[in-house]
């Protein structure tokens, strides 16, 4: 008998698997610790790029941004549940449309590369910032990047960059209008327009001028085809047809635009004959 009053054996046998779970819980920490550390270690080998952002426009009035994401595993384990989260805002802060792309595994010892696009239709931008068809700019873009390591451990990451914008209708000027006699009540008025397409597609459309002297009465309109290739500077004029005893020394000019992807308007332009 043991002083305690127990049998020997049986202190013996508890004294055994005391020493037994406590062994077991050693190398199960030693193994997690071990999975942790190795987990963390492998980002070493774990290459995340984006690409460079392309921005297209479709014929049906949609802007799509393209982001190539290069993901290169090279670490121990798998990478389970990547997402990109983005969101795309104007020069004011305010979004214009979001999105995501997921992932479910990227095994290791693998390359990829996925496209993450985002979609938005060119009426916003006329909408609520004329300034991008007038003018070079850029959109805002925030992603937010998230994986598991080994399918396991999360982690986050935050990224920010700019997609350039190239105006479709960038310094867009009327010229000097030129007035010619018809007859005794008639002139007929030529107005010379200009600008530079910028975007990344040809414009097709129509520009329609509204000419409205100092009293806001109509005095004349008239409209032009535009073709104007991607990259190039376009030139032509409008020709309205008017009535002499209307036309003012000043008033304005109310410019339309209609393309394949957008329509604006109008476009207000003082003009001043005395000036």
């Amino acid at each position: 008998m043991s002083s305690n009053g127990l049998p020997r054996f049986e202190g013996i046998f508890m004294d055994v698997s005391i020493r037994m779970i406590s062994a077991a819980s050693t190398v199960f920490w030693i193994l997690l610790v071990g999975f942790f550390a190795s987990a963390v270690y492998s980002v070493k080998d774990l290459h995340l790029s984006l690409g460079e952002p392309r921005l297209s426009l479709t014929t049906d009035g949609h802007a799509i941004i393209s982001i190539p994401i290069n993901i290169e595993n090279m670490g121990y384990y798998n990478l389970g549940s990547f997402n990109i989260a983005t969101k795309v805002a104007d020069l004011n802060g305010a979004k214009i449309t979001e999105g995501s792309t997921s992932v479910p595994i990227v095994e290791r010892g693998s390359k990829i590369t996925v496209l993450h696009n985002l979609t938005f239709s060119t009426s916003v931008l006329s909408e609520s910032c004329i300034h991008y068809l007038f003018n070079d700019s850029s959109f805002m873009v925030t992603a937010k990047i998230s994986l598991k390591l080994a399918e396991t451990i999360p982690v986050q990451a935050l990224s920010n960059f700019t997609v350039p914008w190239g105006a479709p209708f960038y310094n867009f000027q009327l010229g000097q209008p030129t007035i010619e006699p018809v007859n005794f009540t008639h002139l007929e008025i030529t107005v010379p327009i200009s600008f530079e397409n910028h975007a990344p597609i040809d414009i097709n459309g129509e520009i329609s001028l509204y000419m409205y002297n100092s009293e806001a009465i109509l005095v004349g309109r008239g409209e032009s085809k535009i073709a104007a290739p991607q990259g190039n500077l376009y030139t032509g004029s409008i020709l309205l047809y008017v009535q002499s005893s209307e036309i003012l020394e000043k008033g304005a000019f109310e410019v339309y635009f209609s393309t394949q992807f957008m329509s604006y308007g109008p476009l207000v332009i003082p003009y001043d004959f005395g000036g």
